[in-house]
């Protein structure tokens, strides 16, 4: 707060497919798609007029009980079709955060109407990013997230975030009668983009299912495209989710949206046991952001973004991955989704460095320690790769 106390702020005045203008009228390559989420670009006006059209009919109403709306109704139905597992169930809320805080009580809630209440310990993993809420902040597993704010929820615990044998030696620690969900980003993004290491997302799904203890997949950064080539990460891997948390690409961040896919095994209780529920959202459900949310997969579906986003994965570690070699950088990690980062050998250079792109005309981000993300929108082109990798080498001249 103090460094924009002192320097003032970068005021973002509009966007256009893969770029944005600040308020004097300087564009830039959009490094990092607005927060991982401007998947079909900015500017895009059939989102705009499908808002425009709904919220000129009705804004929102309640979702509580047996109320809901029409275009609601039919993002449900959308999302239910192209979840990993089929006949999921869907609840929606108003962001990613939200959604975990949704997957935590619904992963505990569970294992309550099932008879087994001692399963309440939530696990995480190291470098991981699971939102600002209390949940997702007890899991963080960034220590500058976590730090400072004492033990925000009991039975909360992170291990390391690429040894499948740490999730192993915290089940022979506590018992898998303790534990009810493990919580996994398919790619770690906040925590400075790692990709996961060779077979560790089939090993872990297959130890949570040995152990019956849920796995929440949160594909909020991955979700609806990022991961290249599928909808989710959970389907390119087969990983079979119990509970999936999504946001950011869900309406690619025009209206703030967010949604929980729930696998019949874990949806089953709440249905057919007359369970109550108690937890939702105001704006969960929104009228406006579904008709968002829809117009948003009409895009990703006709322009074939997926398949696009598939093809950054191989062009942005064309023209990243020879960063390495720059005295600055001690790794570059690329080569699975639409997703990259420069790793600065001196993590402190961050700022400065975000700030020597913007000179070049990048907007970029400082993750984790030191990692400048990259995660452009689908409609990049090599063109637009290529301009941008050669400002970043610019920038760390």
């Amino acid at each position: 707060m103090g460094v924009v106390e002192r320097d003032g702020a970068f005021v973002v005045a509009r966007g256009e497919g893969p770029y944005i203008w600040d308020e004097d009228g300087n564009r830039y390559l959009d490094a990092t798609g607005g927060l991982w989420f401007a998947n079909v670009g900015h500017g895009r006006r059939e989102i705009a007029d499908a808002v425009a059209e709904q919220l000129a009919t009705l804004a929102h109403y309640s979702n509580f009980g047996d109320l809901t709306a029409a275009p609601t109704v039919q993002l449900a139905q959308r999302l239910s079709e192209l979840a990993p597992v089929p006949g999921s169930k869907i609840m929606f809320t108003s962001g990613g955060s939200d959604s975990v805080e949704t997957a935590a009580k619904l992963a505990r809630r569970y294992w309550v109407e099932q008879g087994r209440p001692e399963k309440t310990l939530l696990v995480g993993r190291r470098l991981a990013y699971h939102g600002m809420h209390v949940a997702g902040t007890a899991l963080a597993g960034i220590p500058g997230n976590h730090d400072g704010y004492g033990e925000l929820m009991p039975a909360a615990r992170t291990v390391d975030w690429d040894r499948a044998a740490a999730l192993s030696e915290l089940i022979g620690e506590v018992g898998a009668d303790r534990i009810a969900a493990f919580f996994c980003e398919p790619i770690i993004g906040a925590g400075g983009v790692y990709l996961p290491p060779e077979g560790y997302l089939t090993e872990v799904r297959k130890l949570c299912r040995d152990n019956d203890i849920l796995f929440v997949a949160d594909e909020v950064v991955t979700g609806f495209g990022r991961i290249g080539g599928s909808w989710f990460a959970s389907t390119r891997f087969g990983l079979e989710p119990d509970l999936m948390t999504t946001a950011k690409g869900l309406t690619s961040g025009y209206v703030p949206m967010g949604a929980v896919f729930a696998a019949p095994r874990v949806a089953e209780p709440f249905f057919a046991g007359g369970v109550w529920f108690r937890h939702g959202y105001t704006y969960g459900g929104h009228a406006g952001a579904a008709a968002a949310a829809l117009a948003n997969l009409d895009i990703l579906e006709r322009e074939d973004l997926l398949d696009a986003s598939k093809n950054l994965e191989s062009l942005l570690h064309e023209h990243f991955s020879p960063l390495v070699e720059h005295r600055r950088v001690s790794e570059v990690r690329s080569g699975l989704g639409a997703v990259a980062a420069v790793q600065l050998a001196d993590p402190s250079e961050g700022p400065a460095m975000v700030k020597a792109l913007r000179a070049e005309g990048v907007s970029g981000r400082a993750a984790g320690q030191g990692a400048l993300q990259i995660s452009p929108s689908f409609v990049a082109g090599e063109e637009e790769i290529a301009a941008m990798a050669a400002a970043f080498a610019r920038a760390l001249g």
